[in-house]
């Protein structure tokens, strides 16, 4: 527990801290388009939250009839032991989902009005726990690209621009504007800097009332008292109203708040002033020492898990549910509430009525322009989205390239040019997996952005797709070069650019069903087990290990006419062969000894047609095989289309 001196040393550090922030603390944001002039409240009332325990079917209350009011201008916490139910009812009050599964009953008034999400949507921001900043992008990119997202085309670029500037300004970090946030690779940020260029970013949208999940989570005392202030002399300067989630505050923080709201097992325990917290526990016989930090005091106070010796903890949590229920201060939270409510229905003393407001946004059409554009950066900025994948194919081409080393036309050969088809295709398909961490990166973006009505799945959906068209055609191409000359194939234009195209299909779907699979299963292990499953599964049923001819029933009709990868290898394989002759063993005088017999046998030669009917395959069927690959990417990206539209959180 964090104890609290009462010598010089701990003045002079909280002396430091606010004299680290007065310029902010005077130097009001000139911008006037923050300035919160519609939302004068926002409160809640009978709040309840529950889901059902899926091992009895019972139904279990995570949040029990919570209430709170927070005024303009006002920064509130919401504190309370890990599983109290603070997360829970953040999201209940931005109107995301609770819970898998939850049901949700009771009032969100805001002007004392029950808006829709829609509503709320345009009026605030929402700033997750983690990060879900792209690291290749610089701090004033990242802002810039969330203006652009948000606000509507009538707000010119210079004014755009000049907003951005301004939130740089204000949270101190015009230093920082060109350096990039941070990736595995490269340095960026600290963590103090980006929590608050978490926060900035999402204020450059205009919000009036601003949701953050726990804020400082991952910092130090110095660094969370850095956020809060900065985020708190915004808050007041502007008149916006701002709610936090947050776990242990140093007393230095805690004091930043105007208001706490304390729970305990989803119920209210206080919900007030936090210096009035003090006297209000001492009332109830909860004498808080004074040299013990009130945050920390209060959480082992309202703990489940610590358990005082001679102390029944669950009566000790029960006396402070029912004492705060019954107090005076509950009552008057709930007789303001009726006041908010019976003061929206006067038109004498009603605020704006928001909703009748049209809220201006972005066009639909401009929004995957700006995902597209911002892909881009990162694309050529970040060696792990496509940089580190342009080495690899490199290195596999020239491996490929060299193993299969200028191979020639007799039929000793025959099996090698199979081979380096099938490996060189299969093995271009099994790399994308190292597509699936740039992909969960820009997927925990849209996440983010969509929940703050940022983008739809459809936008994020067309940028990700055609981002990957010129890069993979590159990388087609760089293979394609290496390999084919090097192993000797059919040295012809024509040939050489169809083998590009069987390439570049390839790995085109390859990427979507990597989309696909990282949409479903958003964890980096899981994907990549599932991805390399997958094209493990193609790999086999694809007509190379097994031939057609063999492949039994059920893998040839459920899997083999939907494997992508068996198109491409039958499409590179009549390509190869179709207008080749091969050398047989053996003279005119001793015999001929052919592998694949065909019409030229008897001179010594095996026309490619021959070694394409072995496997059962037909020419002039290449459109066709074409068609249904461009039907197989279509169909992976409709499907990682729908997953999200699917899976909200």
């Amino acid at each position: 527990m964090e104890t609290i001196t009462n010598g010089s040393s701990h003045a002079n550090g909280i002396a430091n801290e606010k004299a680290k922030h007065k310029d902010l603390e005077l130097n009001p944001i000139p911008s006037a388009h923050l300035i919160n002039d519609i939302v004068q409240s926002f409160g809640w009332r009978g709040v309840n939250v529950t889901v059902k325990d899926r091992s009895t079917k019972q139904l279990l209350s995570i949040l029990t009839n919570a209430n709170g009011l927070v005024q303009a201008g006002e920064l509130i916490a919401i504190m309370g032991p890990s599983g109290s139910g603070k997360t829970t009812l953040l999201n209940t009050l931005s109107h995301r989902v609770a819970a898998a599964g939850a049901t949700t009953c009771g009032d969100i008034l805001t002007n004392g009005q029950s808006i829709g999400w829609q509503q709320l949507r345009h009026l605030s921001a929402y700033v997750e726990q983690e990060d879900a900043l792209i690291g290749s992008l610089t701090v004033r990119e990242t802002m810039d690209f969330a203006a652009r997202l948000a606000l509507p085309p009538s707000i010119s670029k210079k004014e755009r621009l000049g907003r951005v500037d301004d939130l740089l300004s204000s949270f101190g970090m015009v230093g920082q504007a060109h350096t990039i946030v941070g990736t595995p690779i490269k340095k960026g940020l600290s963590g103090g800097q980006k929590k608050r260029l978490g926060v900035a970013s999402r204020l450059v949208t205009d919000p009036k009332i601003l949701f953050l999940d726990e804020p400082t989570s991952g910092l130090d005392s110095a660094l969370s008292y850095e956020v809060i202030n900065y985020i708190k002399a915004i808050g007041k300067k502007n008149n916006l109203i701002v709610i936090a989630s947050i776990h242990q505050p140093s007393t230095t923080t805690f004091e930043l708040f105007d208001r706490l709201c304390l729970l305990s097992k989803g119920k209210s325990c206080y919900f007030g002033p936090p210096m009035a917290a003090r006297q209000y526990f001492s009332d109830l016989g909860y004498e808080m020492p004074l040299e013990i930090n009130p945050a920390e005091y209060l959480l082992d106070l309202i703990n489940t898990e610590i358990v005082r010796e001679g102390d029944d903890v669950n009566a000790r949590i029960e006396h402070i549910h029912d004492a705060w229920e019954n107090s005076p201060e509950a009552r008057d939270i709930k007789s303001d509430l009726e006041t908010a409510i019976a003061h929206s229905k006067d038109p004498k003393t009603a605020g704006p009525d928001i909703i009748k407001m049209k809220f201006a946004h972005q066009n639909a059409f401009i929004v995957p322009l700006v995902l597209l554009h911002r892909a881009w950066i990162k694309s050529y900025r970040d060696v792990v989205a496509y940089g580190i994948r342009i080495v690899m194919y490199l290195g596999l081409a020239i491996l490929m390239g060299t193993v299969f080393l200028r191979l020639k036309t007799n039929q000793t050969d025959i099996q090698p040019f199979i081979n380096a088809i099938f490996f060189g295709s299969a093995f271009m398909s099994f790399m994308a997996i190292a597509y699936v961490p740039a992909f969960l990166e820009d997927r925990a973006t849209f996440v983010k952005e969509r929940a703050n009505g940022l983008c739809g799945p459809l936008a994020f959906t067309i940028a990700n797709f055609l981002i990957g068209i010129p890069y993979l055609f590159f990388i087609a191409i760089l293979f394609s070069v290496v390999e084919y000359f090097l192993s000797n194939f059919q040295p012809n234009f024509s040939a050489f650019m169809m083998w590009v195209m069987w390439l570049f299909l390839d790995l085109v779907a390859a990427e979507s069903l990597i989309v696909l699979v990282s949409s479903i299963f958003p964890v980096f292990v899981v994907s990549l087990a599932v991805a390399a499953f997958a094209n493990g599964l193609w790999m086999c049923v694809d007509g190379f290990l097994v031939p057609m001819a063999t492949l039994n029933v059920f893998w040839k009709y459920v899997f083999h006419y939907i494997d992508y990868q068996a198109y491409v290898f039958q499409g590179m394989l009549v390509n190869e062969f179709q207008s080749r002759v091969f050398d047989c063993a053996g003279d005119a005088q001793t015999g001929y000894q052919c592998m694949y017999p065909s019409d030229l046998s008897s001179v010594g030669k095996i026309r490619g047609t021959a070694i394409l009917e072995a496997f059962n395959y037909h020419t002039g069927l290449e459109s066709e095989w074409v068609g249904i690959m461009i039907g197989i990417i279509f169909g992976y990206r409709v499907l990682g289309y729908l997953v999200l539209v699917i899976k909200k959180n």
